[in-house]
């Protein structure tokens, strides 16, 4: 399993934060986003994906946001300003000493934009994937109407041993999730927040407007949104792209607010992060920096045409042993069987 470090940060409005540290390479900081928890996200089916690639090709820096996961889980401030707040004090926690990679997911974006204008010297690029300009509220009627219908189910069945009241949540996150990833989400935002900090959290989203401040940003900039995302629309993004000076706006194919590892959407996130942050030519697969050395082996007497069994044997490991490092091997490329795995191996 990928290696971390947990710390805890003290903001200067006496909140503690839980953060993490993990990989090496140029320094990436993802802004803290709904709903994560520092020690749960490793074991995830849908955000382990996401970190192994983030600390296979980076410093990589996370952090749970106020009223989550190993932060504190009763505050009182929560606004874009106090989101701003949280970013500083991990930033400054890390002693990070050149400029870094600054990743704002969702609603991680708005605190990386506020960033990125107070301190431009600290951020070589600003990366941002499914954010947005105007919280849910202030968007048009139909969008708003399904956020304020998800708001109540949260009020009323948040802490209830029913899920129905969390998938009605969790389900417009992943619509094409399996069972077991939207069973693991909804297992998560039990985990990870109380039922009056999740209602609260959800209103700090609604009438967010940061529309005014993307003129300021200096600092080169990656736009990137699913086409079918149903938490933050599309428009939100575009809106993003055309309002900072010279960003580059990437379209993916997919309908999940959190992208998938199998998803073809997932290879293309990946690529066009490492090219715009100048990784591209530092592995001819994305992913394949987190392969364990056993992993490896594998894969190549995949290439080689042995089954299973065979592989098994020439390496002295159970056929069951094999699967499992193929299906993790999948994962970390971003494939779904083996022809596949090949053919991106060879690449």
């Amino acid at each position: 399993m990928l290696r971390q470090h947990i710390h805890i940060a003290r903001t200067a409005d006496g909140v503690h934060l839980g953060w993490a540290r993990a990989g090496s390479g140029p320094p990436l900081v993802r802004a803290a986003n709904w709903l994560t928890h520092l020690r749960y996200d490793l074991e995830s089916p849908v955000w382990r994906h996401w970190i192994e690639f983030l600390a296979g090709h980076f410093d990589f820096v996370r952090y749970d946001e106020r009223g989550c996961g190993l932060s504190d889980r009763v505050v009182e401030r929560m606004s874009p300003e106090s989101w701003l707040v949280d970013l500083e004090s991990v930033i400054e926690a890390a002693r990070i000493d050149r400029p870094l990679i600054l990743l704002g997911v969702s609603q991680g974006s708005v605190a990386a934009i506020q960033y990125a204008i107070r301190h431009p010297q600290r951020v070589s690029h600003l990366v941002l994937y499914g954010g947005y300009t105007e919280g849910w509220a202030r968007r048009d009627g139909a969008d708003a109407a399904r956020q304020r219908a998800v708001l109540e189910m949260v009020r009323a069945g948040w802490g209830s041993s029913n899920p129905v009241f969390r998938q009605a949540f969790t389900a417009r996150f992943l619509p094409e999730g399996t069972h077991e990833q939207i069973d693991w989400f909804n297992a998560l935002c039990r985990e990870s927040v109380a039922p009056d900090m999740a209602a609260r959290l959800l209103e700090g989203r609604a009438s967010v407007a940061i529309g005014e401040l993307l003129g300021l940003v200096r600092v080169p900039t990656l736009v990137l949104h699913a086409r079918g995302d149903e938490v933050v629309p599309i428009s939100e993004g575009r809106r993003l792209a055309a309002g900072i000076a010279g960003a580059e706006f990437v379209e993916l194919d997919s309908v999940n607010h959190v992208l998938l590892a199998h998803e073809p959407a997932w290879r293309a996130f990946q690529q066009a992060v490492l090219q715009f942050t100048g990784l591209q030519g530092s592995e001819s697969v994305a992913g394949a920096a987190a392969l364990t050395r056993r992993e490896r082996q594998i894969l190549g007497l995949l290439r080689e045409g042995l089954d299973n069994a065979s592989i098994g044997q020439r390496l002295h490991l159970s056929e069951k042993t094999v699967r499992n490092h193929l299906s993790s091997v999948y994962r970390k490329l971003g494939v779904s069987n083996r022809t596949q795995a090949a053919l991106r191996a060879g690449a």
